[in-house]
Protein backbone atom coordinates (compact mmCIF):
# COMPACT_ATOMS: atom_id res chain seq x y z
CA UNK A 1 0.00 0.00 0.00
CA UNK A 2 1.94 3.46 -1.09
CA UNK A 3 2.06 6.00 1.53
CA UNK A 4 -1.43 7.67 2.68
CA UNK A 5 -1.08 11.80 2.51
CA UNK A 6 -2.14 13.53 5.87
CA UNK A 7 -2.39 17.54 5.51
CA UNK A 8 -1.64 19.41 8.18
CA UNK A 9 -2.31 23.37 9.75
CA UNK A 10 -1.24 24.67 12.94
CA UNK A 11 -3.31 27.32 15.21
CA UNK A 12 -1.46 30.07 13.97
CA UNK A 13 -3.80 32.86 13.39
CA UNK A 14 -1.90 36.07 11.33
CA UNK A 15 -4.43 39.33 10.92
CA UNK A 16 -7.42 38.76 8.01
CA UNK A 17 -6.78 34.46 8.92
CA UNK A 18 -9.40 32.52 10.76
CA UNK A 19 -9.99 29.06 12.34
CA UNK A 20 -12.92 28.88 9.39
CA UNK A 21 -10.66 29.95 6.73
CA UNK A 22 -7.57 27.99 7.70
CA UNK A 23 -10.00 24.80 8.06
CA UNK A 24 -11.56 25.22 4.45
CA UNK A 25 -8.27 25.48 3.00
CA UNK A 26 -7.10 22.12 4.85
CA UNK A 27 -10.34 20.78 3.66
CA UNK A 28 -9.46 21.77 -0.04
CA UNK A 29 -5.78 21.04 0.03
CA UNK A 30 -6.55 17.69 1.06
CA UNK A 31 -9.65 16.97 -1.74
CA UNK A 32 -12.70 16.64 0.26
CA UNK A 33 -14.06 18.19 -3.32
CA UNK A 34 -13.72 15.04 -4.69
CA UNK A 35 -16.21 13.64 -3.01
CA UNK A 36 -19.47 14.08 -5.42
CA UNK A 37 -21.43 15.89 -2.25
CA UNK A 38 -24.65 17.00 -5.17
CA UNK A 39 -28.02 15.59 -3.46
CA UNK A 40 -26.34 13.09 -0.95
CA UNK A 41 -27.27 12.70 2.71
CA UNK A 42 -23.79 13.30 4.57
CA UNK A 43 -23.40 12.41 8.15
CA UNK A 44 -20.95 14.22 9.85
CA UNK A 45 -19.61 12.13 12.84
CA UNK A 46 -19.14 14.07 16.08
CA UNK A 47 -19.11 13.77 19.49
CA UNK A 48 -21.39 16.28 21.40
CA UNK A 49 -20.11 16.57 24.99
CA UNK A 50 -21.28 14.87 27.89
CA UNK A 51 -22.32 17.31 30.78
CA UNK A 52 -20.08 18.59 32.86
CA UNK A 53 -17.31 18.24 30.36
CA UNK A 54 -15.89 21.10 28.59
CA UNK A 55 -13.29 19.37 26.54
CA UNK A 56 -15.41 18.90 23.67
CA UNK A 57 -15.07 20.47 20.14
CA UNK A 58 -17.01 23.81 19.34
CA UNK A 59 -19.64 23.72 17.45
CA UNK A 60 -18.09 26.39 15.23
CA UNK A 61 -16.13 23.38 13.38
CA UNK A 62 -19.29 21.73 12.92
CA UNK A 63 -20.55 25.18 11.26
CA UNK A 64 -17.30 24.93 9.01
CA UNK A 65 -17.47 21.22 7.66
CA UNK A 66 -21.06 22.05 7.26
CA UNK A 67 -21.26 25.12 4.95
CA UNK A 68 -18.54 23.76 3.07
CA UNK A 69 -20.48 20.23 1.72
CA UNK A 70 -23.60 22.25 1.15
CA UNK A 71 -21.63 24.39 -1.00
CA UNK A 72 -20.75 21.18 -2.56
CA UNK A 73 -24.37 20.75 -3.04
CA UNK A 74 -24.38 17.85 -0.15
CA UNK A 75 -27.23 17.52 2.59
CA UNK A 76 -25.38 17.11 5.80
CA UNK A 77 -26.51 16.56 9.40
CA UNK A 78 -24.65 15.83 12.85
CA UNK A 79 -24.77 12.55 14.17
CA UNK A 80 -23.30 10.32 17.22
CA UNK A 81 -25.19 6.78 18.83
CA UNK A 82 -26.64 6.35 22.17
CA UNK A 83 -24.05 5.82 24.72
CA UNK A 84 -23.67 2.29 26.86
CA UNK A 85 -23.19 3.84 30.05
CA UNK A 86 -25.47 5.85 32.34
CA UNK A 87 -25.41 9.73 31.27
CA UNK A 88 -26.91 12.24 29.37
CA UNK A 89 -26.40 10.80 25.93
CA UNK A 90 -28.21 7.53 26.50
CA UNK A 91 -31.27 7.60 24.65
CA UNK A 92 -32.05 10.40 21.71
CA UNK A 93 -34.15 12.80 23.92
CA UNK A 94 -31.49 13.16 26.60
CA UNK A 95 -28.26 13.04 23.86
CA UNK A 96 -30.42 15.48 21.75
CA UNK A 97 -30.81 17.82 24.50
CA UNK A 98 -27.11 16.97 25.75
CA UNK A 99 -26.23 18.22 22.04
CA UNK A 100 -28.07 21.54 21.90
CA UNK A 101 -26.89 22.67 25.24
CA UNK A 102 -23.85 22.07 24.39
CA UNK A 103 -24.07 24.89 21.66
CA UNK A 104 -24.98 22.06 18.89
CA UNK A 105 -28.03 23.68 17.61
CA UNK A 106 -28.69 23.87 13.91
CA UNK A 107 -28.82 27.37 14.26
CA UNK A 108 -24.90 27.45 15.15
CA UNK A 109 -24.38 24.27 12.67
CA UNK A 110 -26.30 24.54 9.87
CA UNK A 111 -27.36 21.50 9.88
CA UNK A 112 -29.90 19.13 11.92
CA UNK A 113 -28.71 16.51 14.23
CA UNK A 114 -29.98 12.59 13.99
CA UNK A 115 -28.98 10.01 16.88
CA UNK A 116 -27.73 7.41 15.18
CA UNK A 117 -29.53 4.60 16.53
CA UNK A 118 -32.65 5.78 17.41
CA UNK A 119 -34.98 6.87 20.01
CA UNK A 120 -33.15 4.12 22.58
CA UNK A 121 -29.86 2.67 21.03
CA UNK A 122 -31.82 -0.27 19.69
CA UNK A 123 -31.97 0.66 15.28
CA UNK A 124 -29.20 -0.57 14.13
CA UNK A 125 -28.19 -2.41 10.79
CA UNK A 126 -26.14 -5.40 10.92
CA UNK A 127 -22.70 -4.99 8.59
CA UNK A 128 -20.64 -7.05 7.27
CA UNK A 129 -16.65 -6.52 8.51
CA UNK A 130 -14.63 -7.48 5.44
CA UNK A 131 -11.58 -9.22 7.31
CA UNK A 132 -12.88 -8.82 10.48
CA UNK A 133 -11.20 -11.44 12.92
CA UNK A 134 -12.75 -10.53 16.27
CA UNK A 135 -16.51 -9.31 14.63
CA UNK A 136 -17.94 -10.98 11.37
CA UNK A 137 -20.68 -8.10 11.53
CA UNK A 138 -21.18 -4.46 13.17
CA UNK A 139 -24.20 -3.31 15.02
CA UNK A 140 -23.96 -0.04 13.23
CA UNK A 141 -26.53 3.08 13.87
CA UNK A 142 -29.49 3.05 10.78
CA UNK A 143 -28.99 6.59 10.39
CA UNK A 144 -25.51 6.80 9.77
CA UNK A 145 -25.69 3.67 7.17
CA UNK A 146 -28.37 5.35 5.70
CA UNK A 147 -26.36 8.27 4.84
CA UNK A 148 -24.56 8.46 1.34
CA UNK A 149 -21.22 9.65 2.85
CA UNK A 150 -19.77 9.84 5.83
CA UNK A 151 -17.70 12.72 7.27
CA UNK A 152 -16.02 12.33 10.69
CA UNK A 153 -15.09 15.52 12.43
CA UNK A 154 -13.03 14.33 15.53
CA UNK A 155 -11.40 15.83 18.50
CA UNK A 156 -8.16 13.89 18.88
CA UNK A 157 -7.30 13.42 22.90
CA UNK A 158 -6.41 10.86 25.27
CA UNK A 159 -8.82 7.93 26.45
CA UNK A 160 -8.30 5.36 29.32
CA UNK A 161 -9.15 2.50 27.07
CA UNK A 162 -7.90 2.64 23.99
CA UNK A 163 -5.19 5.44 24.70
CA UNK A 164 -6.53 7.96 22.52
CA UNK A 165 -9.33 8.85 21.11
CA UNK A 166 -9.31 10.27 16.91
CA UNK A 167 -10.96 8.92 13.74
CA UNK A 168 -10.89 5.57 14.48
CA UNK A 169 -12.50 5.84 18.07
CA UNK A 170 -15.27 8.21 16.31
CA UNK A 171 -15.85 5.73 13.60
CA UNK A 172 -15.74 2.34 15.66
CA UNK A 173 -17.06 3.03 19.20
CA UNK A 174 -19.15 6.52 18.07
CA UNK A 175 -21.39 4.73 15.10
CA UNK A 176 -22.13 1.35 16.81
CA UNK A 177 -25.60 0.92 18.48
CA UNK A 178 -25.61 0.05 22.23
CA UNK A 179 -25.90 -3.00 21.40
CA UNK A 180 -22.88 -3.16 19.14
CA UNK A 181 -21.23 -0.70 22.01
CA UNK A 182 -21.90 -3.92 23.77
CA UNK A 183 -19.97 -6.28 21.33
CA UNK A 184 -17.01 -4.42 21.78
CA UNK A 185 -16.69 -3.60 25.31
CA UNK A 186 -17.41 -7.04 26.57
CA UNK A 187 -16.61 -10.53 25.97
CA UNK A 188 -19.38 -12.12 28.43
CA UNK A 189 -23.48 -11.29 28.51
CA UNK A 190 -25.13 -8.44 30.07
CA UNK A 191 -25.46 -8.38 34.14
CA UNK A 192 -28.58 -7.47 35.99
CA UNK A 193 -28.24 -5.06 39.17
CA UNK A 194 -31.67 -6.47 40.87
CA UNK A 195 -31.87 -3.77 43.33
CA UNK A 196 -32.44 -1.12 40.49
CA UNK A 197 -34.63 -3.52 38.83
CA UNK A 198 -38.64 -3.24 39.17
CA UNK A 199 -39.74 -6.35 37.05
CA UNK A 200 -41.25 -4.66 34.39
CA UNK A 201 -40.52 -7.15 31.43
CA UNK A 202 -39.10 -4.12 29.32
CA UNK A 203 -36.02 -7.00 28.22
CA UNK A 204 -38.01 -10.20 28.09
CA UNK A 205 -40.40 -8.13 25.42
CA UNK A 206 -37.17 -7.17 23.21
CA UNK A 207 -35.08 -10.49 23.37
CA UNK A 208 -35.81 -12.34 20.50
CA UNK A 209 -33.99 -15.63 22.41
CA UNK A 210 -36.10 -15.50 25.81
CA UNK A 211 -32.75 -15.20 28.16
CA UNK A 212 -34.48 -12.32 30.65
CA UNK A 213 -36.87 -14.47 33.14
CA UNK A 214 -38.57 -12.40 35.49
CA UNK A 215 -39.26 -14.12 38.88
CA UNK A 216 -40.15 -12.98 42.18
CA UNK A 217 -40.36 -9.33 40.44
CA UNK A 218 -37.04 -9.26 39.30
CA UNK A 219 -34.91 -10.05 35.92
CA UNK A 220 -32.38 -12.60 35.75
CA UNK A 221 -30.86 -13.68 32.63
CA UNK A 222 -30.38 -17.47 30.92
CA UNK A 223 -26.83 -16.58 29.97
CA UNK A 224 -27.59 -20.04 28.30
CA UNK A 225 -29.63 -18.27 25.68
CA UNK A 226 -28.17 -14.86 25.73
CA UNK A 227 -26.57 -14.06 22.67
CA UNK A 228 -24.95 -10.85 24.10
CA UNK A 229 -26.83 -8.32 22.02
CA UNK A 230 -27.31 -5.90 24.47
CA UNK A 231 -30.83 -4.37 23.28
CA UNK A 232 -32.04 -5.54 26.99
CA UNK A 233 -29.67 -3.04 27.92
CA UNK A 234 -30.96 -0.04 25.72
CA UNK A 235 -34.34 -0.60 26.67
CA UNK A 236 -34.41 -1.03 30.43
CA UNK A 237 -36.08 2.36 32.03
CA UNK A 238 -33.42 1.93 35.04
CA UNK A 239 -30.47 1.50 34.14
CA UNK A 240 -30.89 -1.95 35.95
CA UNK A 241 -28.77 -4.48 32.92
CA UNK A 242 -25.79 -3.47 31.88
CA UNK A 243 -22.63 -4.20 30.02
CA UNK A 244 -19.62 -6.54 32.34
CA UNK A 245 -16.90 -4.44 30.61
CA UNK A 246 -14.97 -7.27 30.47
CA UNK A 247 -13.02 -7.36 27.15
CA UNK A 248 -9.19 -6.84 27.51
CA UNK A 249 -8.16 -3.28 26.04
CA UNK A 250 -6.31 -4.73 23.43
CA UNK A 251 -9.35 -6.95 21.92
CA UNK A 252 -11.43 -3.83 22.24
CA UNK A 253 -9.17 -2.00 20.17
CA UNK A 254 -8.93 -4.25 17.64
CA UNK A 255 -12.64 -4.24 17.85
CA UNK A 256 -13.07 -0.69 17.15
CA UNK A 257 -11.07 -1.12 14.44
CA UNK A 258 -13.20 -4.16 12.66
CA UNK A 259 -16.31 -1.84 13.26
CA UNK A 260 -14.66 1.64 11.97
CA UNK A 261 -14.28 -0.31 8.83
CA UNK A 262 -18.32 -1.64 8.89
CA UNK A 263 -19.26 1.84 8.93
CA UNK A 264 -16.55 3.24 6.15
CA UNK A 265 -16.50 0.43 3.44
CA UNK A 266 -18.13 0.59 0.34
CA UNK A 267 -19.21 4.23 0.17
CA UNK A 268 -17.51 7.64 -0.12
CA UNK A 269 -15.27 9.16 3.37
CA UNK A 270 -13.17 11.76 4.53
CA UNK A 271 -11.70 12.80 8.07
CA UNK A 272 -10.56 15.54 9.97
CA UNK A 273 -9.12 15.62 13.46
CA UNK A 274 -8.62 18.71 15.75
CA UNK A 275 -6.09 18.69 17.83
CA UNK A 276 -6.58 20.92 20.74
CA UNK A 277 -7.73 20.45 24.63
CA UNK A 278 -5.63 17.28 24.35
CA UNK A 279 -7.10 15.59 27.56
CA UNK A 280 -5.76 12.61 29.44
CA UNK A 281 -9.57 10.95 28.97
CA UNK A 282 -12.51 10.82 26.62
CA UNK A 283 -15.02 13.35 26.20
CA UNK A 284 -17.37 10.82 27.65
CA UNK A 285 -16.32 11.83 31.09
CA UNK A 286 -18.23 14.18 33.16
CA UNK A 287 -15.31 16.70 33.63
CA UNK A 288 -12.44 17.54 31.24
CA UNK A 289 -8.42 17.36 32.86
CA UNK A 290 -5.80 19.67 31.80
CA UNK A 291 -4.33 19.26 28.20
CA UNK A 292 -1.35 16.94 28.43
CA UNK A 293 0.46 19.19 25.60
CA UNK A 294 -0.28 22.49 24.17
CA UNK A 295 -2.72 22.87 20.96
CA UNK A 296 -1.16 21.10 17.98
CA UNK A 297 -3.58 21.98 14.71
CA UNK A 298 -5.74 20.36 12.68
CA UNK A 299 -5.19 17.60 10.18
CA UNK A 300 -7.27 16.39 7.51
CA UNK A 301 -6.89 12.79 5.46
CA UNK A 302 -9.13 10.04 3.15
CA UNK A 303 -7.39 7.52 5.07
CA UNK A 304 -8.44 7.23 8.90
CA UNK A 305 -5.55 5.23 10.09
CA UNK A 306 -2.75 7.48 8.32
CA UNK A 307 -4.49 10.23 10.33
CA UNK A 308 -4.71 8.89 13.59
CA UNK A 309 -0.71 7.74 13.79
CA UNK A 310 0.15 11.12 12.27
CA UNK A 311 -1.54 12.67 15.28
CA UNK A 312 -0.05 10.45 17.64
CA UNK A 313 3.18 11.26 16.40
CA UNK A 314 2.66 15.09 16.40
CA UNK A 315 1.50 15.01 19.96
CA UNK A 316 4.49 12.53 21.09
CA UNK A 317 6.88 15.68 19.76
CA UNK A 318 4.85 18.27 21.59
CA UNK A 319 6.10 19.72 25.48
CA UNK A 320 4.59 18.12 28.54
CA UNK A 321 1.56 20.60 29.76
CA UNK A 322 3.66 21.02 33.46
CA UNK A 323 0.54 21.28 35.30
CA UNK A 324 -1.34 18.60 34.03
CA UNK A 325 -1.50 14.85 34.74
CA UNK A 326 1.78 14.11 33.30
CA UNK A 327 3.42 16.65 35.29
CA UNK A 328 5.25 13.70 37.39
CA UNK A 329 5.67 11.25 34.42
CA UNK A 330 7.80 12.98 31.61
CA UNK A 331 10.15 10.80 31.47
CA UNK A 332 7.81 8.54 29.36
CA UNK A 333 8.15 9.67 26.33
CA UNK A 334 5.20 8.28 24.95
CA UNK A 335 2.48 10.99 26.04
CA UNK A 336 -0.34 8.48 25.29
CA UNK A 337 1.10 5.93 27.57
CA UNK A 338 1.72 8.32 29.99
CA UNK A 339 -1.24 9.55 30.49
CA UNK A 340 -2.92 5.96 30.25
CA UNK A 341 0.06 3.20 31.13
CA UNK A 342 -2.40 0.17 31.02
CA UNK A 343 -3.83 0.28 27.25
CA UNK A 344 -1.36 0.53 24.51
CA UNK A 345 -2.27 3.20 21.37
CA UNK A 346 -0.80 1.09 18.92
CA UNK A 347 -2.80 -1.85 18.33
CA UNK A 348 -5.81 -0.32 17.08
CA UNK A 349 -3.94 1.29 14.04
CA UNK A 350 -1.87 -2.25 13.57
CA UNK A 351 -5.14 -3.95 13.63
CA UNK A 352 -6.91 -1.30 11.37
CA UNK A 353 -3.86 -1.47 8.71
CA UNK A 354 -4.02 -5.44 9.19
CA UNK A 355 -7.18 -5.84 7.96
CA UNK A 356 -7.21 -3.22 5.13
CA UNK A 357 -8.53 -0.09 6.15
CA UNK A 358 -5.81 2.16 6.07
CA UNK A 359 -1.99 2.42 6.16
CA UNK A 360 0.01 3.55 9.27
CA UNK A 361 2.84 4.42 6.54
CA UNK A 362 2.09 8.49 5.53
CA UNK A 363 3.46 11.44 4.26
CA UNK A 364 2.99 15.02 6.08
CA UNK A 365 1.82 17.76 4.01
CA UNK A 366 1.53 21.11 5.87
CA UNK A 367 -0.91 23.98 4.13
Amino acid sequence: MERAKVYFTDFRMKLGVNHQSKLRRLMEAAGMNRIDFLGKYVAIKIHFGEEGNLGYLRPNFARYVADYIKELGGKPFLTDCNTLYVGARKNAVDHIDMALRNGFSPYATGCQILIGDGLKGTDDVEVPVVGGELCKTAKIGRAIMDADIIISLNHFKGHEAVGFGGALKNLGMGCGSRAGKMEMHAAGKPLVHAEKCVGCGACARICAHDAPQIADGKCEIDRRRCVGCGRCIGVCPKDAIASPDDETFENLNCKIAEYAKAVVDGRPNFHINIVNQVTPNCDCHFESDAAIVPDVGMFASYDPVALDVACADMVNRQPVNPRSILADRAGIPDRFTAANPTTDWRVGPAHAEKIGLGTRDYELITV
